[in-house]
């Protein structure tokens, strides 16, 4: 069910053009504050993504295209397991979710820092 929503929603963005002005709304993060978040360029990074445009995806959102790596990796794993078709144990270091919130608060702040204007959406 978590793969067949993805890519319907893939389908979705990479149809569905995320470049017309409000055609998902607008993030908060922009409307309210006029900062970049983690997640600005996203739709527009799968949208690319989904027409095979790895340079233009890295130009929407750089962390977004290096992460799904593993997020996909990760889903395949849970999938084999919910399949028993791997027993496996899976070790996750405790501080891998700590990790990741530093790493998402760091690219927050550096993205919208001037020298590094070239993190921010079609920087």
């Amino acid at each position: 069910m978590t793969g067949a929503v993805t890519v319907l929603a893939t389908v979705v963005v990479g149809v569905r053009t995320p470049y017309a002005p409000g055609s998902y709304g607008v993030c908060p993060s922009v409307l309210l504050f006029g900062v970049y978040c983690p997640a600005c360029g996203g739709l527009r990074a799968v949208h690319e993504l989904a027409h095979l445009d790895l340079a233009g995806a890295m130009a929407m959102n750089p962390l977004l295209v290096l992460g799904l790596p593993v997020l996909v990796a990760a889903w395949g794993l849970w999938l084999l397991r919910s399949l028993g078709v791997w027993t496996g144990p899976v070790r996750v270091p405790g501080w891998t979710g700590w990790v990741t919130l530093a790493v998402l608060l760091l690219y927050a702040v550096v993205r919208n820092l001037p020298p590094f204007a070239w993190l921010a959406p079609g920087g």
